[in-house]
Order: C-alpha cells, then sequence, then structure tokens
C-alpha cells in the first residue's frame, strides 16, 4: 500500500462577516503538473450564516456534488430550479457547456458543507441539476454512496465514485471491497481518524493506493472517499475544476 498525506486546504473569508471557506487542490501535493488529481479538481469546504446570498455566478465544465453537514439553503439557477436543500437533500450541478446557479443560506443554523468540483470526461456536455434525498442524515459506521457514473444517486459524468460514512466512535471500518485495486482519496470532515499508525484530522486527506486498510476512529468522525481510475481520462479545463498550475 502506498500512501500520501494531503494538508488541509487554503482558508479564506471570515465566518463571522458570513462566508468562510477553506480552499483544497489535492494536486498541489500529490502531483507536479496539476492542481487537482485525476477527476478531483477542487474541494471547498465552507461554512457559512444563515442570510448570507452567494449571488447567481457561472460555471462550465464542472461537476458539482454539493454535501451538506448541518443547515440548510435555497438553490436557484439558471435552468429553472428552485429548491431548499439540507442535511438529507444533496445536489450535482453537471455545469456542462453553460450554467449559473445562486444560494440563499436558510433557518438559524450555520451551514456546514462541502462544494466537491469534479471533472467530466469530456467538454461541453449539456447543462442539468440533480437532486436526491437521502433517508437518513449519516451513514453510520458503513459506507454509502452518493455520486457516480450510470447508477449511482447522482450521476457524474466522469469516472469517480464517492461515498460517505459516519464513524461513531471506538470502531474500525474496512474500505468498500468494491473499490479495490482503484486509487483513493479519504476526505475528513470532521473528527480523527488514522490508518495503522498515522493520523489525519479535520480538513486532511489522504491518498491510498493498492490499499485494504481499515479506517479507525477514536471518536466521532465524518469522511468522505473517492475511488477514481487515475489514468481515465478527464477534461482539466473546468471554471472551478480545471488545473490552476501554470507553467514554469
Amino acid at each position: 500500500m502506498a500512501m500520501t498525506k494531503v494538508p488541509a486546504g487554503q482558508a479564506r473569508g471570515d465566518f463571522a462577516h458570513g462566508f468562510g471557506v477553506e480552499i483544497l487542490y489535492p494536486g498541489l501535493t500529490l502531483t507536479p503538473d496539476d492542481s487537482g488529481i485525476g477527476p478531483i479538481g477542487r474541494i471547498d469546504r465552507a461554512q457559512v450564516q444563515p442570510g448570507h446570498l452567494i449571488g447567481m455566478h457561472p460555471h462550465k465544465d464542472d461537476e458539482i456534488l454539493t454535501y451538506f453537514r448541518g443547515g440548510e439553503i435555497l438553490h436557484r439557477d439558471t435552468i429553472g430550479n428552485e429548491r431548499k436543500l439540507g442535511t438529507t437533500q444533496f445536489m450535482m450541478m453537471n455545469a456542462g457547456h453553460t450554467f449559473q446557479h445562486e444560494e440563499l443560506m436558510l433557518g438559524e443554523r450555520p451551514i456546514k458543507a462541502l462544494q466537491i468540483f469534479l471533472r467530466p470526461s469530456i467538454s461541453d456536455l449539456e447543462p442539468k441539476v440533480q437532486f436526491h434525498e437521502f433517508p437518513e442524515e449519516e451513514s453510520i459506521d458503513s459506507w454509502r454512496l452518493i455520486a457516480g457514473p450510470r447508477t449511482a444517486p447522482l450521476i457524474v459524468r466522469s469516472d469517480v465514485r464517492v461515498f460517505d460514512a459516519r464513524l461513531s466512535g471506538q470502531v474500525q471500518l474496512r474500505l468498500p471491497l468494491s473499490e479495490k485495486g482503484r486509487d483513493m482519496l479519504l476526505y475528513v470532515f470532521s473528527g480523527e481518524v488514522a490508518f495503522a499508525d498515522d493520523v489525519f484530522t479535520e480538513g486532511e486527506s489522504v491518498f491510498l493506493t493498492n490499499s485494504d486498510s481499515r479506517l479507525a476512529a477514536s471518536s466521532e468522525a465524518d469522511v468522505v472517499l473517492f475511488t477514481f481510475d487515475l489514468e481515465a481520462e478527464v477534461y482539466r479545463g473546468g471554471m472551478f475544476s480545471g488545473n490552476q498550475r501554470r507553467p514554469s
């Protein structure tokens, strides 16, 4: 097994003034020529005050998974959707060639979420938006498939599958056997987890190859797992998911 630790992303904004975000480009640690890694372009870990509006803004050639862990929002977009989303209701925005959206923070609780920018296999696809309501907020001590190609609850137009799990504490969870042989990126949304003697805390990630290890947590933790083929073709020119490295 090969394992590489990816530090937490760069913090921007100020939650006290409405909006704070931690932006992770995993490839800045893992690759010499790409800010992303394979189909994963960028991961934003956001905390936003209720009442804050993220105004209408564009995306192009991004596959955007919105993953909630607190609060609720009102989503509007330029293809006619207006939908309330929260901790059981996730969204995939397949931006394609032309797409814009805005988000209004609702309620009285802070919004805690990931905005995950995945890369499509090719550019200029038809824009669409998908919504999926899960029966429970968390998947306790087991892997839940959220997004992937073809038959997943939310379809992403690329060879990547996204799982989550909440570790209840003092447990060990084996990585999905169905994904054995695929490359993996494990993102720690909250809490602290360990592989063998290596510990990973909130906002950190670990890139794994050829792994069938068990994930351990001494207390409650939320994790998101990406499995993918690093050699599969992806489009690296997306507006947010695209390669941010500049030629030297």
